[in-house]
């Protein structure tokens, strides 16, 4: 029932803004020595989509990242300062919300995909379980495309502690999970992944890319280090999948996907990446296939050229510019607002060390992306924390 969540279906909870306030003085932490003590204007830009849970999820990450201190007080009873943070029309978004469309050849790619080997014999050893899902549920047509739905409603209203239906015992939600796992692996894999990576989450790599090799510049002298993003589960998949580390097991509530750009002492630059998805723990260490994790970023560059695309547009098939098509399998703000309520959304973070973390949060799951464009050198030992997820946008003057 709608009734029973505060704020309806699709919005954040005081679940997710408190664990959005945590991970933002997680950040505070890890880069104290690298953002200025306090909140600096020229330091920071933060664009969200357009749906009130990744707004909502920005604003409490940054509350945690920027407590005010001192002449930014402006009120004593309030530890808080406003931060601006920058949105365009859902319809205008071309960047943060996967898949993106209209794609014709992707679509032509999904279709190829439902016919492969490995999706039908997926179909196959799952009709039982899915059409009893459909039974207890009511709802028709359960796919493995659509199951994700009911397992994120059931896992939201289970970290709220509420009761689930009788029929929902661990085995079936281990089994959900299973199923929803593939299903975001179908969005961006399984049949012909280099080219879906290109129509997809390249699109937003390719932008890392061109924030990375530019906080490279030394020459530019930049004052912005941190560009954050606040977006969904699917445009961390997309990413992953384009990077080739997904390790086709959606991200947990406020995990980080982190880039990571260094100047070593010889004057060269390189990349790490590091992936956390569970809190409290450090961040394992991703490698892109091809290369050391500590991978030269002129080598980086190469190992990633192949499923960046060269004109989106051309490659789709598609003459005019991205527009939303208003299909709700691909609308992020309208799927997820039929679940129950978002814990945290996930940020993709990309410091031009550069991080790009995604913190995935909320029942949809936000993406931060930060991405700082001012390059750190390179320390024997380096602080413990976390990174958090942002993603690279468009590229900064």
């Amino acid at each position: 029932q709608e009734s029973a969540w505060p704020q309806g279906f699709g919005q954040l909870t005081q679940v997710g803004m408190r664990q959005q306030w945590e991970l933002g003085q997680v950040l505070r932490q890890r880069y104290r020595d690298f953002l200025s003590a306090s909140y600096r204007r020229q330091e920071i830009f933060i664009r969200s989509t357009d749906c009130d849970r990744t707004l909502m999820s920005a604003e409490a990450n940054l509350a945690g990242l920027y407590p005010p201190e001192g002449q930014q007080m402006f009120n004593p009873n309030i530890s808080w300062q406003p931060i601006p943070v920058h949105t365009v029309p859902e319809s205008e978004e071309r960047l943060l919300k996967f898949p993106l469309t209209p794609c014709p050849r992707y679509e032509q790619l999904q279709k190829e995909t439902r016919h492969s080997a490995e999706y039908v014999n997926k179909t196959k050893e799952n009709w039982q379980f899915l059409q009893m899902v459909a039974n207890e549920t009511g709802i028709r047509d359960v796919s493995l495309e659509s199951v994700w739905s009911v397992y994120d409603t059931l896992f939201c209203e289970q970290a709220h502690k509420m009761d689930l239906p009788v029929w929902v015992t661990p085995n079936v939600m281990a089994h959900l999970k299973q199923l929803k796992d593939f299903g975001f692996e179908f969005l961006f894999g399984i049949h012909n992944r280099v080219e879906k990576a290109r129509l997809q989450g390249g699109v937003l790599l390719d932008h890392i890319r061109k924030n990375l090799t530019k906080a490279a510049d030394v020459s530019a002298h930049q004052n912005l280090k941190l560009l954050v993003y606040s977006a969904h589960d699917t445009t961390l998949v997309a990413l992953q999948m384009a990077l080739d580390v997904y390790n086709k097991i959606q991200a947990p509530y406020a995990s980080c996907h982190l880039f990571e750009l260094y100047q070593e002492d010889d004057g060269n630059f390189s990349v790490e990446m590091f992936f956390r998805n569970e809190s409290g723990k450090e961040p394992f260490p991703l490698t892109v296939p091809g290369c050391q994790h500590k991978c030269p970023l002129q080598r980086f560059l190469e190992l990633t050229d192949t499923v960046v695309p060269e004109d989106w547009e051309q490659e789709c098939h598609v003459a005019s510019s991205i527009r939303d098509t208003g299909e709700p399998r691909l609308d992020q703000c309208g799927r997820r607002r039929k679940l129950g309520s978002y814990l945290i959304d996930r940020f993709l973070f990309s410091l031009a060390e550069v991080f790009v973390g995604l913190a995935v949060c909320g029942s949809i799951l936000l993406l931060l992306i930060i991405l700082l464009l001012t390059v750190l050198f390179r320390i024997q030992s380096q602080p413990p924390g976390y990174r958090h997820v942002s993603n690279e946008g468009e590229e900064q003057p």
